[in-house]
């Protein structure tokens, strides 16, 4: 089982997706909670950043029953994420991947933009000195651009259900065994992340944010059952366009190749990388 926290309103209707997998504990940090309960924790509000670094909740009692694998969640310019070091503090011994939701920054000023600023640089920062096992930068803009356009209402509910859509299966792919291919672990100083939705028939690659120096890339590839039992040389019309992509010694291609019972092909390319990325 891997515990799924979302820290903060935004962070919570993203978490709330996995409730619909067997595989996932939920918890649920936020000040729009009537009440705390058992997995849900009523944040406090605070009108300046400062106070929330003062005044962080003791949740040791309700992370008692967290597994030792746990993906956090936390949105950029959210007041809740000036909580996130002090809260994540109080896990340290779990196996923490954090999820940094990036929102559209060019159009944040105030407090909202100087929180950004702050957790962006030092979240990474925890990652890559080992504190984290990783951190993995999604950006709603370029979410949006991977979808396409959207309506206004349901928007939000669109971008939610994506992001936990591509977790749901990175988390798949990391726990089930390919059909074929040979996945290279990447580094172990390689902890800051981003995903690309594929396109499957070129492999063309549409990320969710782009990562400055991408290092160790890993293609992961769902494809419909049938397709893998009739269709021939697909394999090899796979590698070859692999081979096409670039790389060195310093940047890394590896692959898998699932099986879906899904009518439609999908897949995903996680890019790793040891530099801390900036703000544009």
């Amino acid at each position: 089982m891997i515990s799924i926290v979302g820290l903060g309103n935004a962070a919570s209707k993203i978490v709330q997706n996995f409730e619909q997998y067997g595989q996932y504990n939920v918890f649920y940090l936020n000040n729009k909670l009537s009440r705390s309960s058992k997995r849900k924790h009523k944040l406090k509000q605070y009108e300046k950043p400062e106070d929330y670094e003062k005044k962080i909740p003791n949740l040791k009692k309700f992370f008692s029953d967290l597994d030792d694998h746990v993906q956090f969640v936390v949105v950029g310019s959210a007041a809740s994420t000036n909580f996130a070091l002090g809260v994540l503090e109080q896990i340290q011994k779990k196996k923490i991947d954090l999820i940094y939701i990036k929102p559209d920054v060019e159009l944040l000023t105030g407090i909202p933009k100087l929180v950004e600023n702050m957790a962006f640089g030092v979240l990474q920062e925890y990652a890559r000195s080992g504190k984290f096992n990783s951190i993995t930068i999604i950006s709603n803009p370029h979410i949006e651009e991977a979808l396409g356009d959207l309506p206004i209402r349901g928007y939000f509910e669109a971008l939610n259900s994506s992001i936990s859509w591509v977790l749901h299966y990175l988390n798949y792919f990391a726990h089930s065994e390919p059909e074929i291919g040979q996945l290279s672990l990447p580094s172990d100083s390689h902890r800051i992340r981003s995903v690309a939705m594929l396109n499957m028939e070129n492999l063309e690659e549409k990320w969710l944010f782009e990562l400055d120096t991408p290092r160790d890339l890993c293609y992961f590839m769902c494809i419909n059952d049938k397709r893998l039992e009739t269709e021939k040389g697909l394999h090899k019309k796979i590698v070859n366009q692999l081979k096409e992509k670039p790389r060195n010694a310093f940047r890394k291609i590896s692959y898998a190749i699932y099986g879906t019972n899904q009518e439609n092909d999908f897949g995903f390319c996680v890019a790793h990388t040891n530099v801390v990325q900036k703000n544009t």
